[in-house]
C-alpha cells in the first residue's frame, strides 16, 4: 500500500466517527434531557432512534450524490449542516423539535461517513483498502471508550446542551480539515453523468449477489456489537452484581480488545488477502459467540468464564467487517459512493432490529449470547451461500478486481 500520512487517516477516521460521537456523547445525558424538556424517558430515547434512522436514510441519499458531484462538496455541506443542527439541538425548547433536529443531524452526519468510505475505494482496493479501513476502525473504536465519559463530564458541569456545543466544535474542526486537507478523489471523468444515473447504481448493486452478501456481513456483525452494548449493563450489573466502576473497567477492556482486533487485521492483510482472512475469521467469531451463549445458558465458569468468552468475541469483532467491506467496495469502484451507502445503511438498519429483540428476550447472559451467536451465524451462512469463498478457487475469485471497475487511483 502506498504510504499515507497518519493525519490523513485521522481525518478520514474522524469523518467516519462523527455519527458515533454524536450518539455516544449524548447517550449518558438522556435522563437529564427527559427532565429538562418535561417528557418521558421513552420520548427522550426517540431522539436517539430518529438520529439513527436519519443516518440510515441519509447514507442512501448521499452516496449516489457523491458519485455525481464528487466527494468534497457533499462532505463540506453535510458537515456544515451538522454544525447548524448542533445549534438547534442546544436551543431546543421541547422534545418534538428535538426529535426533528436529531433526525436531521443523523442525515447530515451520513455525508461525512459515506464520503470517508468512498474515498478509501477511490484510492485503494483489496487488502490495501482493508488495511486502511482497519485503521479507521481504530479511531471509530475510541468512541464507545471516550465519548460517553466526555459527554458525562460536559453534562455534569455545563448541562446536556453543552454536549451539542462540543459536537458543534467537533464539526467546525472537521469542516476546516476537509476544506484544507481533503483533496477531491473522484475526477470529473469518473463521475456519473447525471444524478438519476447515480441512483440507478442501486439496481446494479442489487444484481450483484456477491456484493449483497459481502455488504450485509458488516451489518450483521454490528448486530453482534449492538447486542453486547444494549445488554451488558443489565447482564454485568444486574445478573452478575458488578458495580458501576467494575462495569466501566470491563467495558473499557472489551473496547481495547476491539481496537486490538482492528490492529491485528491491519497486520494480517499485509500477508494474506482480505478473503483469506475473512474465510477464517468469521467462523472463529461465530464459535466465540456460540461459546458465550453456552456459558450464559449453563453457568459454566461463572463470571470468569463469561468474561473470557466475551473478551474473545470482542477481539475477533473487527477482523471480518473491514475485509468484507473492502471486498464489496472493490467490486464497484465506479460507483463507490453508492456502494458505501449500501454498506453503511445495512450497518445502521440491521442493529436497529437486533436491539429490541435482545430486550424482548430479557437481557440475560444467555439471551445476549444467543443474539450474538444468531447474528454471527447468519453472517457465516450468508458468506458461505452468497459468495464462492468456500469453494475451490473462491478466495481468488473474490479478491480479483473486476475488469469493468478498473484500477484504483493511487495517491
Amino acid at each position: 500500500m502506498a504510504q499515507i500520512s497518519p493525519r490523513y487517516i485521522l481525518m478520514l477516521g474522524t469523518m467516519s466517527a462523527l455519527g458515533a460521537f454524536s450518539a455516544d456523547m449524548y447517550l449518558p445525558n438522556l435522563p437529564n434531557v427527559a427532565h429538562d424538556l418535561g417528557t418521558t424517558a421513552s420520548m427522550a430515547q426517540l431522539t436517539m432512534t430518529f438520529m439513527l434512522a436519519g443516518a440510515a436514510i441519509g447514507q442512501l441519499v448521499v452516496g449516489p450524490l457523491s458519485d455525481h458531484f464528487g466527494r468534497r462538496r457533499p462532505a463540506l455541506i453535510g458537515t456544515g449542516l451538522h454544525i447548524v443542527t448542533c445549534i438547534f439541538c442546544a436551543t431546543a425548547p421541547a422534545v418534538f423539535p428535538m426529535i426533528g433536529y436529531r433526525l436531521a443531524m443523523g442525515f447530515f452526519n451520513a455525508c461525512s461517513m459515506v464520503v470517508a468510505t468512498a474515498v478509501v475505494r477511490d484510492r485503494f482496493v483489496g487488502r490495501d483498502a482493508a488495511r486502511l479501513i482497519s485503521r479507521l476502525q481504530l479511531i471509530i473504536g475510541v468512541s464507545p471508550l471516550l465519548a460517553p465519559t466526555v459527554g458525562s463530564f460536559i453534562g455534569q458541569y455545563v448541562g446536556w446542551r453543552g454536549v451539542f456545543g462540543a459536537l458543534g466544535l467537533y464539526g467546525v474542526g472537521l469542516f476546516l480539515a476537509i476544506l484544507l486537507k481533503l483533496p477531491e478523489t473522484l475526477p470529473v471523468a469518473r463521475r456519473s453523468p447525471a444524478v438519476r444515473d447515480s441512483y440507478r447504481g442501486f439496481v446494479y448493486l442489487l444484481r450483484d449477489r456477491n456484493f449483497i452478501a459481502l455488504a450485509v456481513i458488516p451489518g450483521l456483525l454490528m448486530g453482534v456489537l449492538m447486542s453486547y452494548i444494549v445488554s451488558s449493563p443489565f447482564v454485568l450489573q444486574g445478573e452478575f452484581g458488578l458495580g458501576k466502576f467494575q462495569f466501566a473497567l470491563i467495558f473499557a477492556c472489551n473496547g481495547i480488545a476491539q481496537i486490538g482486533g482492528a490492529q491485528a487485521n491491519a497486520a494480517l492483510v499485509k500477508h494474506f488477502t482480505s478473503s483469506q482472512v475473512l474465510r477464517v475469521a468469521l467462523p472463529g467469531s461465530f464459535l466465540a459467540c456460540l461459546s458465550l451463549f453456552v456459558i450464559g445458558l449453563t453457568g459454566w465458569g461463572k463470571l470468569a468464564g463469561f468474561l473470557v468468552a466475551l473478551f474473545c468475541v470482542q477481539l475477533l469483532q473487527n477482523l471480518s467487517p473491514s475485509n468484507a467491506s473492502a471486498l464489496a467496495l472493490t467490486r464497484h469502484g465506479e460507483r463507490a459512493g453508492t456502494a458505501a451507502a449500501c454498506i453503511g445503511f445495512l450497518q445502521s438498519a440491521v442493529p436497529a432490529t437486533v436491539a429490541p429483540a435482545v430486550g424482548l428476550l430479557g437481557n440475560q447472559s444467555w439471551s445476549m449470547g444467543l443474539m450474538m451467536a444468531v447474528c454471527s451465524g447468519v453472517a457465516l451462512v450468508v458468506l458461505a451461500l452468497g459468495t464462492p469463498i468456500y469453494r475451490p478457487g473462491g478466495t481468488a475469485e473474490l479478491d480479483r478486481i473486476p475488469k469493468a471497475v478498473g484500477l484504483a487511483r493511487q495517491p
